[in-house]
């Protein structure tokens, strides 16, 4: 396993070829702006998958045991991995062989021989819209956290976890704990897949959720805003504003006010 030293600090990649070369050759060439893992096949690469926080992979299409075809089908419809971006490579110059990926959810994909420069701008590009898409919905008051969806797959998890959020915002006790047995999931397992999804602790998003929840009450007028602080969850109003306002950018009477 390679040494992931600034894994905090620098995305985390998976290479997935059989030639050696290419993998070095790649690594050599990102490892400036990436952590780098490596696998030489799909199975290998499901195996790093299941263990590490992976971001993005970079994967070679044409490999024995298990190919970038089988392996792009399961990372888009497993659970634990379907938010993971996929870059596909081959040799393969036909219009069905690129069909064929992007049927299978790849999303990008790239021909060989291909320029270090467009695989670069091709991997920063799908985690800087990523990284958009996020802080869109942790900003915006009213957004469904749907849009940070990335397959069919996340859909499903992230609508199941928004409603069983919002089922019990009354209850100041929710954390991850609780979420976790809500969901028949182990905590680990619903902690890293919000994180990878989100970019955001499950408490976190949790108190996102109520903050969302208090934005719709408060834009429908119907409630104070210290019932509503009440009924999302806070014991404390003043708690409830200052949290509003560093989420949002304005207070709750603010907000309600605003058309």
């Amino acid at each position: 396993m390679q040494d992931l030293t600034n894994q905090e600090t620098k995305p985390l990649i998976l290479l997935v070829d059989d030639n050696e070369e290419i993998l070095d050759f790649i690594s050599d060439d990102l490892e400036d702006k990436y952590s780098i893992l490596k696998a030489y096949d799909g199975k290998e690469a499901l195996d790093i998958l299941l263990k590490e926080a992976v971001q993005l992979v970079v994967s070679d299409i044409m490999m024995p045991i298990m190919d970038g075809f089988e392996l792009c089908k399961i990372i888009k419809s497993n659970f634990e991995f379907s938010h993971v971006p996929i870059i596909l490579l081959t040799a393969k110059n036909n219009l069905q062989s690129k069909i064929e990926g992007l049927e299978l959810g790849a999303d990008a994909y790239i021909e060989k021989p291909f320029s270090p420069e467009y695989l670069k701008v091709q991997i920063a590009n799908l985690l800087s819209n990523r990284n958009k898409i996020r802080q869109y919905f942790a900003s915006s008051p009213l957004v469904h956290i749907k849009t940070m969806a990335y397959s069919k797959a996340d859909e499903n998890f992230l609508e199941k976890l928004n409603d069983t959020i919002y089922k019990n915002l009354a209850n100041i006790d929710l954390d991850v704990e609780h979420l976790a047995d809500m969901m028949n999931m182990s905590r680990p397992t619903l902690y890293r897949k919000i994180k990878a999804i989100s970019d955001l602790t499950p408490n976190e998003l949790i108190n996102i959720a109520r903050l969302k929840k208090a934005a719709e009450l408060l834009r429908e007028g119907n409630y104070k805003i210290y019932e509503i602080s009440d009924m999302v969850g806070y014991n404390s109003q003043t708690h409830f504003g200052r949290n509003f306002s560093k989420q949002f950018g304005m207070s709750p009477s603010e907000y309600a006010m605003k058309k």
